[in-house]
């Protein structure tokens, strides 16, 4: 175990550096313009992001706007006997709120928590394990979606709230498992 562990470690000096001169090599030897893909690429990017400027805009407003209003912690007060027969804790309701909805907005959440309950906090354990198995649904669906014109995202909401449900449920489990 320990040599592969060794191994392993060795080969990830070389993996990036080998992805960074591969790729471009790679391109050389098929005939590729490799710069002038490289350039257009970077084109494209950039009208991307100018096209999803809008969407990230409301998303981060709707955000702020939801917990400077005092609604989350009305929320998470509200919630906190029916969350208690699941044994989901309403510090880390706040996480379940808005990880959904924003990545920089969930890792505040974190900061929050580590601030209020310390970094070694079971708490704050449950949040950074929900942070890392659960995906920010909305963002990416309004980002992503956004960006290709699609208006009608069919099942993508409903699979990604149950996905980030369960696994913020199970973060919730398996941490109290692990940690007690």
């Amino acid at each position: 175990m320990e040599t592969i562990r060794q191994i392993l470690g060795l080969l990830s000096y070389f993996i990036l550096p080998a992805i960074i001169v591969g790729f471009p090599l790679y391109g050389l030897f098929k005939k590729v313009p490799v710069f002038e893909a490289f350039v257009e690429g970077a084109k494209e990017g950039f009208n991307v992001a100018v096209r999803i400027i809008p969407y990230l805009v409301a998303i981060l407003f709707a955000i702020g706007m939801f917990r400077a209003s005092g609604a989350m912690d009305f929320m998470a007060n509200a919630l906190r006997p029916i969350l208690a027969l699941v044994g989901f804790p309403s510090e880390v309701l706040p996480m379940a709120i808005v990880r959904p909805l924003t990545g920089s907005g969930s890792a505040g959440i974190v900061v929050d928590l580590i601030n209020q309950f310390g970094e070694d906090s079971i708490f704050v354990k449950m949040a950074a394990t929900m942070f890392g198995s659960t995906e920010t649904t909305f963002y990416v669906i309004a980002i992503y979606f956004g960006a290709v014109n699609i208006k009608r995202t069919r099942h993508a909401v409903p699979a990604g709230l149950i996905a980030d449900f369960s696994a913020m449920l199970i973060a919730v489990w398996v941490v109290r498992l692990l940690f007690g």
